[in-house]
């Protein structure tokens, strides 16, 4: 995240770059919101309780399925539970969770009946993956564009 945000400092001039972690979370949404053009990079901890509707939270960026990470001792833990009681860790567990982690993010951008924005997500998993319909099976119904040109178009 770090080197990200110092990458993307250095390329975006025409409006502030904040990383989650540079100061306190409430303080951080504030100065996002009130901005109003900014961009916001956060980890797994934003994905969830942030309310942001209205214009200045317009794209959300996924920069990978949210599954959780296995080398995890809770993880490991719950996969040697789940194989010793005859599931499968990924089928039963995993995926629906992430599944579940990536709607969340979706409803991070649309807060009201009025909000629009794009929800980017630069896994290509989600498409070359079988999983992958199950993550966009799981948005509510919205428009898919494949291509910055769409993406231009629909800003503008």
């Amino acid at each position: 995240l770090k080197k990200t945000h110092a990458l993307l400092r250095k390329k975006i001039t025409d409006r502030p770059v904040w990383a989650q972690g540079a100061s306190g979370s409430e303080v951080l949404l504030r100065e996002f919101e009130a901005a109003g053009n900014a961009v916001l990079l956060g980890v797994d901890t934003f994905w969830q309780g942030i309310d942001i509707p209205g214009e200045a939270l317009s794209c959300v960026v996924m920069v990978k399925l949210p599954f959780p990470n296995i080398s995890s001792a809770l993880e490991e833990a719950r996969r040697r539970w789940l194989e010793e009681n005859g599931r499968d860790y990924f089928r039963d567990w995993s995926l629906p969770k992430a599944v579940m982690k990536f709607r969340q993010g979706f409803g991070r951008l649309i807060r009201t009946s009025t909000d629009r924005g794009a929800v980017i997500c630069l896994d290509s998993r989600v498409l070359k993956k079988g999983y992958g319909k199950a993550f966009l099976e799981a948005l509510p119904p919205c428009r898919k564009i494949s291509g910055l040109v769409d993406l231009a178009g629909f800003f503008q």
